[in-house]
């Protein structure tokens, strides 16, 4: 029986302004099977989400939702899940807005290992904005600011994520929807900072001015540069150049997750209790 995604919706909002072909409606339809998968009630569910093309995402899913200031998603989810620690609470952002002038918010949230699901869709450009050079543009690629080619060295997000602190840390794509459902589900589940990097096209402001051709040539593109982990664990140095791993690449169970830190503030203000530092490690 088809899956029907009216009931995750705001089908008044149908269709979407993202642009033909895009990925991110594909990853919206593989987070709403995530949430159907785990039974969540949408009214304890709320996502929050930045500028830029990803931002459309708080208006498109029919839940609590936030539609935020550039690059200050996760200082407004951290707010949300302090508040409402029972709350599941989803972040989306771009590769600018998370990385660039987000990019402390996204260090600080991973430090804190606050249960937030950070879902970072990454089409290595400043999409919205017509083609600016963002953290994760590969070098020599054009951008109207780089019109000679990009010659910043580039982030590998999900390493400054796990370097950061993030407890749970996965790569994924467009190009296989049902593997993408099943680590946002496992994501999800896990209690501390869950980081999804998403590799996805923008073959409008990236693609097409980079003579990349159209949305398949892009996912083409896509799948040349990613192998799974098990693979790339495998491949030498040499190999590796170049090659992103897919999979989840990090997972941490063992740190306590920061609202249950929090609470041990509050206990020790209202009731007179020592906090244990101990167990924060």
């Amino acid at each position: 029986m088809a899956f029907n995604y009216d009931n995750y919706l705001r089908t008044d909002k149908m269709p979407t302004l993202w642009c033909w072909g895009c990925g991110d409606g594909v990853i919206l339809k593989a987070l709403i099977r995530a949430i159907d998968k785990l039974g969540w009630d949408m009214n304890d569910v709320c996502v929050v989400s930045g500028i830029g093309c990803s931002g459309r995402f708080s208006s498109y899913i029919n839940c609590n939702t936030v539609h935020t200031t550039h690059g200050r998603a996760i200082a407004y989810a951290t707010g949300i899940k302090l508040a409402n620690p029972d709350k599941h609470v989803i972040v989306v952002t771009g590769d600018g807005d998370g990385l660039a002038i987000g990019g402390n918010h996204t260090i600080h949230g991973c430090r804190r290992n606050i249960n937030l699901n950070h879902v970072l869709i990454n089409n290595f450009i400043y999409g919205l904005t017509n083609s600016q050079t963002s953290p994760t543009t590969p070098t020599g690629f054009w951008t109207v600011t780089a019109q000679y080619g990009n010659i910043d060295p580039n982030f590998d997000a999900c390493k400054l994520a796990a370097a950061a602190g993030a407890t749970f840390v996965a790569r994924s794509s467009v190009i296989e929807p049902s593997k993408l459902e099943k680590i946002f589900a496992d994501g999800f589940e896990h209690d501390g900072y869950s980081f999804f990097d998403v590799f996805s096209n923008c073959h409008i402001n990236l693609g097409r001015k980079n003579k990349m051709g159209q949305a398949t040539q892009m996912l083409e593109w896509i799948d040349g540069r990613t192998v799974s982990k098990a693979k790339f664990d495998a491949m030498s140095e040499d190999e590796r150049e170049g090659k992103f791993p897919l999979g989840v690449l990090h997972k941490n169970e063992s740190r306590m997750e920061y609202t249950k830190a929090y609470d041990m503030v509050i206990k020790a203000a209202r009731d007179g209790e020592k906090i244990d530092f101990g167990a924060l490690k």
